[in-house]
């Protein structure tokens, strides 16, 4: 079993190891640059650490590759028998991360 990491962002908690692809709220990063994200909870393997909330000097490293859009959601307002009916669509703007390393 490999080394991965439980970290935080966006209001999220997202698992990794080193290798995956990973979708995350939009940074503000361009293609080929490196981020870091501190805030890891978990770091599991042969020994697992348990952050208390967070590992001491851990940190997930990763490549971003592009800018991404999620998939389209309809929203749709209706009341009925008043002749009012609204449709708009959303879709969200994603990161999407290579991760390169575990450190801690």
């Amino acid at each position: 079993m490999g080394t991965y990491a439980v970290f935080k962002t966006g209001g999220r908690q997202l698992r990794a190891a080193p290798g995956d692809t990973v979708l995350v709220d939009r940074l503000d990063a361009e293609p080929g640059e490196e981020v870091r994200f501190d805030q890891v909870l978990l770091i599991g393997g042969d020994d697992l650490k348990v952050g208390d909330p967070l590992v001491a000097g851990a940190a997930v490293v990763a490549r971003v590759e592009a800018e991404v859009k999620g998939d389209k959601l309809v929203v749709f307002k209706f009341k009925r028998r008043k002749t009012y009916a609204r449709k708009r669509g959303h879709r969200e703007r994603y990161t999407r991360l290579k991760v390169t390393r575990i450190e801690g």
